[in-house]
């Protein structure tokens, strides 16, 4: 049993060991250890020294994490870009067993889960003196290659005995602790952070001018700006929200660079903004100049209460107590449509439990744990050891912010001595949960297109106001955390301009079929055409355009609803994806063996940019289709609703004072509102429509019969 007794920094995990210690006194290995009674031991991390490169720059951003008795007691902060860090941090940590070492490992960050491994040791505390100080130097290494120099890691320890009352009052307090925080809130509020523009910025490039963006990072949680090209004076206009996790604040740091291809991009400056000094509920507009650098930055900072975020034991749920659920109820209710606009919903998630697991470890078993992540919102599950069907009966509630988010959740197996490795995953769009059922999931594999050895139990329980979700349809999407950087792969090359292709056949085929009833090389359908052209041509109204496309959403819905669905499956892009799948694994490979291989990063970085560019046509033309073609139905209520208006509105109202207020509205926007985000409503609202590629992503798989779950119906709440 072990307790922290002060932290100066929060989290979690690892390191062989080599010690200098004076072996004069007393030490304490030949203490009883039947009942050794409880030892406080204080740490002192000092610093690394000579630490493994894991990044590509040849750096790394290391951080340690200890253990004890399987138990995670300490997590450093992070000292990024250095191989020589000083952390000087302290811990002072309850050990009941002296028996169980301190493991220590140092891990190099990355966003994400799958943090490098740079190595790990031992402390025996049996070995340490009673009450003396003791310089210890850890010589890390890899469990799987011995003979590599990982560096040292060195601290300073002290154990000190404690009396038997402070063991039961530990074992008390350890006890209340638990109750507490059976459901515990995750983070105190959000800081949104809005981007204005840059001034007079440091010219980095030859031409006199940079090429800016900028970084934010508070804790584990980074953000990343766009590019502005060829510019000192960059008007960004981005929005990005944080979790607050400490009651008095934090320190928002930001860095500001030039974006150069083919080589490291060139720091321009840094600045901080001190969130203890600022109010909450209240929008702050700052100036900052960049230190070391040159230039401003503008930004707007909000703090607001916290977001509904919560884990819990499965006895304890929001929507099992009678009270609570119809707070729920009432919040979200038609009636409170314009109160707290960003508020769109509530998902409660129960992970109940996982069978059949893929055995990650080399005793035939695995150490599962389960990430639920919701946008930005990311919750783990505690760690089942040495199991391939675990339990974890948890309850997880998030604040949705935009209906159309999805909902993922990955399982991981622990490893002691690297990154976690993944076990399956299942991605499941929050529109189309089945409230109440308990579900079994096939686990998929990582880019989500066929199975993988388990299935996941688990009830989903989504409430939302369907105006508010509606209106939020219409704005940007919130951006998620820096993830990795786009590689240059064949197969999605191949891929984006295979659907590219395939988009613009279908403009090519309707350009022929037209010219053939020019040609009248079917009379009849000519004729046809023909009567159709002198008709609408001489009764065209602008109105018509909205009308005729909700003609056809109508006429696809009814197609639908008869059971004469002619929406195929796509097993061109699945089979794509497949092969991408494929590459991957042999990439992977390929990378075991040869390690990091020199590129041409200018060619890489034109050849990324024409994949990315042909993604995003492709992906235009599939959601356009995907629209009409009901894919996501209260996308596609939505969008006859905005045609009925639209057809309403052109038949009333002559066409130059529709294009009038337009006008007026375009040119006086930001005078009304300064600092307002660019965005096209109809951009946002194609956003929230999935690709093809989305489609097969999102599809849920049928899990073998072996696996069948007992399904329990509850009241709908949606």
């Amino acid at each position: 049993m072990l307790e922290r007794c002060k932290l100066e920094s929060a989290c979690n995990l690892p390191v062989n060991y080599s010690k200098k210690i004076n072996t004069s006194g007393t030490s304490n290995a030949d203490v009883p250890l039947a009942d050794p009674g409880m030892y406080q031991l204080n740490i002192t991390l000092r610093r690394g020294q000579s630490l493994a490169a894991r990044d590509r720059g040849g750096t790394s951003d290391p951080y340690v994490k200890f253990k004890i008795g399987g138990k995670e007691v300490f997590r450093s902060k992070i000292i990024y870009k250095n191989l020589n860090p000083v952390w000087e941090e302290k811990a002072c940590i309850l050990v009941e067993h002296l028996r169980e070492p301190l493991y220590v490992k140092v891990f190099d960050y990355d966003f994400g889960l799958q943090d490098d491994f740079m190595g790990s040791a031992f402390l025996d505390l049996t070995q340490l003196e009673l009450n003396r100080p003791t310089d210890v130097t850890l010589t890390l290494k890899d469990p799987h290659y011995p003979d590599h120099d990982l560096g040292i890691i060195l601290l300073s320890v002290i154990l000190t005995p404690k009396e038997g009352e402070h063991r039961d009052v530990f074992q008390t307090q350890s006890i209340r602790l638990s109750d507490v925080h059976r459901k515990s809130h995750l983070w105190r509020g959000i800081v949104s952070i809005m981007l204005i523009e840059g001034r007079d910025l440091k010219a980095m490039d030859s031409n006199g001018l940079s090429d800016p963006y900028v970084k934010f990072r508070l804790g584990h949680q980074k953000y990343k700006s766009k590019i502005m090209p060829k510019t000192l004076n960059p008007q960004w206009r981005e929005q990005f929200d944080f979790h607050l996790y400490e009651e008095r604040g934090g320190i928002i740091d930001i860095t500001a660079w030039d974006k150069d291809a083919g080589k490291r991009d060139d720091f321009i400056g840094r600045c901080q903004v001190d969130l203890s000094s600022l109010s909450r509920e209240q929008t702050h507009k700052l100036e900052l100049q960049l230190e070391e650098g040159e230039g401003h930055l503008v930004l707007l900072v909000t703090l607001t209460a916290s977001a509904t975020v919560s884990i819990s034991d499965l006895s304890i749920s929001s929507l099992e107590d009678q009270k609570e659920r119809e707070e729920i109820l009432k919040r979200y209710s038609p009636l409170r449509i314009f109160h707290n606009l960003k508020d769109v919903g509530f998902l409660q998630v129960k992970v109940i439990r996982a069978e059949g697991l893929m055995a990650a470890d080399v005793t035939g078993k695995s150490d599962p744990f389960c990430v639920v992540e919701v946008n930005n919102d990311r919750l783990l599950t505690h760690t089942v050891y040495k199991n391939l069907n675990p339990e974890w009966n948890k309850v997880f509630t998030f604040n949705i912010k935009d209906i159309h988010s999805v909902l993922e959740v990955t399982v991981y197996d622990e490893d002691r001595d690297r990154s976690a490795d993944f076990l399956g995953k299942v991605a499941i769009p929050l529109l189309s949960i089945q409230n109440g059922e308990q579900k079994a999931y096939v686990l998929k594999n990582k880019q989500l297109t066929g199975p993988t050895k388990g299935v996941i139990y688990l009830e989903i329980d989504v409430i939302f106001n369907a105006v508010k979700a509606s209106l939020r349809t219409l704005i940007p999407k919130e951006q998620k955390y820096i993830e990795e950087e786009n590689r240059l792969s064949k197969q999605l090359l191949l891929r984006n301009f295979i659907r590219t292709k395939r988009c613009v056949m279908v403009l090519i085929n309707a350009a022929h079929y037209v010219n053939s009833c020019f040609d009248w090389d079917s009379p009849p359908r000519s004729l046809a055409a023909f009567v159709l052209f002198l008709f609408v041509v001489w009764n065209f109204e602008i109105y018509m355009i909205p009308l005729a496309l909700l003609l056809l959403l109508t006429w696809n819905y009814f197609l639908i609803i008869s059971g004469k669905d002619n929406r195929q499956r796509d097993t061109v892009v699945e089979d794509m994806l497949e092969d991408e799948e494929e590459e991957d694994d042999k990439d992977d490979k390929d990378s075991e063996k040869k390690g990091f291989i020199n590129k041409i990063y200018a060619i890489q970085e034109v050849c990324i940019s024409v994949q990315n560019i042909l993604d995003e046509v492709a992906s235009f033309g599939e959601r356009i289709k995907n629209t009409f073609n009901w894919t996501v139905p209260f996308l596609s209520w939505l969008a006859i609703v905005a045609l009925c208006v639209s057809t309403v509105i052109l038949y009333f109202i002559p066409l130059r004072y529709i294009v009038l207020v337009w006008g007026i509205n375009k040119f006086t926007k930001k005078l009304r509102c300064p600092y307002a985000i660019d965005n096209n409503e109809l951009l946002d609202f194609l956003s929230r429509v999935p690709s093809d590629v989305q489609v097969v992503q999102y599809q849920e798989l049928k899990p073998d019969p072996s696996h069948s779950p007992c399904k329990r119906k509850k009241n709908n709440l949606g």
